[in-house]
């Protein structure tokens, strides 16, 4: 039985433009950092989170990201005061899809764009939805 979604994988271009973006952008925590037989392993994740982010270099898809609006990003991360967020996150210089967060019947949404062009859909569920 599957107990726990260890990863997700970001793929990027450059690990340490990667890291300063989801690190100092959006406020994440490094968590490995180390050099292994196929190149260096660097995961960042949310305090607390038992889920972490992967930034690898190594795909053939790398710097070459679906065209927006295509699909949603490889990454969702929720918060829970999103406009709040956005705010930080845009005066840390994190650039976003739209101007502002937008209201949808499953919560707030809104996406923002890592260095590499990748999405990152942020979200909020709305008010009193059970988790």
């Amino acid at each position: 039985m599957l107990t726990n979604i260890m990863y997700v994988t970001v793929y990027v271009t450059d690990q340490d433009r990667a890291l300063e973006f989801y690190a100092e952008g959006l406020g994440l925590e490094k968590h490995v950092d180390y050099p292994g037989p196929d190149g260096r392993f660097l995961t960042v994740g949310a305090p607390g989170s038992a889920v972490k982010i992967i930034l690898w270099p190594h795909a053939p898809a790398a710097g070459h990201p679906a065209e927006p609006g295509a699909a949603p990003g490889p990454l969702i991360l929720e918060s829970d005061d999103l406009r709040k967020d956005f705010e930080v996150f845009r005066r840390r210089g994190v650039t976003f899809v739209k101007p502002e967060p937008v209201d949808y019947p499953f919560g707030v949404r809104v996406e923002a764009v890592d260095p590499d062009g990748n999405r990152i859909s942020l979200r909020q569920q709305p008010r009193g939805a059970g988790r």
